[in-house]
């Protein structure tokens, strides 16, 4: 297991280069172009990616485009080698200033603040990454979904599969299957070769499930249980996925569930983070007969297994948030179950 004891240790170890990611690489033609670069997923892609290129030694250019809103963000993007393209995607302007790339890899989306405020999540979620398709028409495209299209299935069933029927519960979740629809159309239209990444929940010491569930026992809060399990994934893991589905973009478009294979119990993940920790874990409600669940045995026999297993994962998360180390504050919300974030 790598060291993930401090953000250095954390970060490199999400930018740790395989085998595999570097071969790819090396096979894939032309530059790559990260959009949406400075959201929770981007800094770690973007390092992983400019990692990943140089080993690979094919001499592409890693761009990394974002508003860039938050400070250092830009310069972060830059010390990891990657050329930073600030950028409004949202306006005609912003699509312009985005060099003409054969990758693209799109991380762009809304989902908090959407109850309320439906019609920018739909602007933001599917309208948005039409205009960003038609902007790279012909191009390999991978661009991030969320296993959120899928209904709500039995907690010992497995998950659904990339060929189930989506079932998405609230306008979040509607609004990213119209994303999926919306650059399927496209990729047909213009023959782009796209691969859909539909993933829950990406993990790692500063947010996600984990850290959901270790801060509350940390503050002594309640923990709600009616969302009884879920599946969670290293984020190094999804990065290098994310960057390897390029090779896999086609039409009709590549689906793919990206998580674990382990279906985790919340009361049970809860009690051996709170052990960790040394306190409690205050349990409430009553479990679900279902959850929202994916199976992602596509996903592994196609990309191998991660590196961070899910007990590594709880152990590293109690001792860092029992540390007090820092947070990125973006809490997942997994325990929503009528849709509304």
């Amino acid at each position: 297991m790598p060291d993930l004891t401090s953000v250095d240790a954390l970060n490199n170890a999400m930018a740790t280069v395989s085998p595999a990611l570097a071969a790819d690489l090396g096979r894939l033609s032309g530059d790559i172009l990260v959009v949406g670069a400075a959201g929770k997923l981007g800094p770690s892609l973007v390092n992983l990616a400019c990692r990943g290129v140089e080993q690979a030694g094919t001499g592409a250019t890693v761009y990394a485009a974002s508003r860039f809103g938050s400070p250092g963000s830009a310069e972060e993007m830059e010390s990891f080698g990657a050329t930073v393209v600030p950028s409004d995607v949202s306006t005609d302007e912003g699509l312009a200033k985005l060099p003409d790339v054969e990758n693209v890899i799109f991380l762009v989306g809304a989902k908090f603040g959407t109850d309320g405020n439906e019609h920018d999540t739909w602007a933001t979620n599917a309208y948005l990454p039409g205009r960003v398709a038609e902007r790279f028409a012909g191009s390999r495209i991978a661009a991030l979904s969320t296993g959120n299209v899928y209904p709500f299935v039995p907690v010992d069933s497995g998950g659904c599969v990339e060929t189930d029927f989506p079932g998405p519960v609230g306008d979040y979740a509607m609004s990213c299957l119209g994303r999926e629809r919306v650059m399927t159309h496209f990729s047909h239209k213009d023959n782009t070769p796209l691969s859909i990444i539909r993933l829950n929940y990406a993990v790692e010491t500063r947010y996600g499930v984990l850290v959901d569930i270790a801060t509350k026992i940390k503050s002594g809060v309640d923990i709600d249980i009616s969302m009884g399990y879920a599946n969670i994934i290293w984020q190094g893991y999804c990065n290098e996925v994310i960057i390897r589905s390029l090779l896999h973009a086609d039409v009709p478009p590549f689906l793919l569930n990206l998580t674990g294979m382990e279906t985790i119990s919340i009361a049970a993940t809860a009690k051996k983070i709170a052990s960790a920790m040394g306190r409690e874990a205050k349990l409430v409600g009553t479990e679900a007969p279902n959850a929202l669940l994916s199976n992602a045995s596509k996903c592994h026999e196609l990309f191998g297994q991660p590196t961070v297993g899910t007990e590594e994962l709880i152990t590293a998360t109690a001792d860092w948030v029992e540390q007090g180390l820092p947070l990125l504050d973006k809490p997942t919300h997994f325990q929503t179950r009528d849709g509304k974030f």
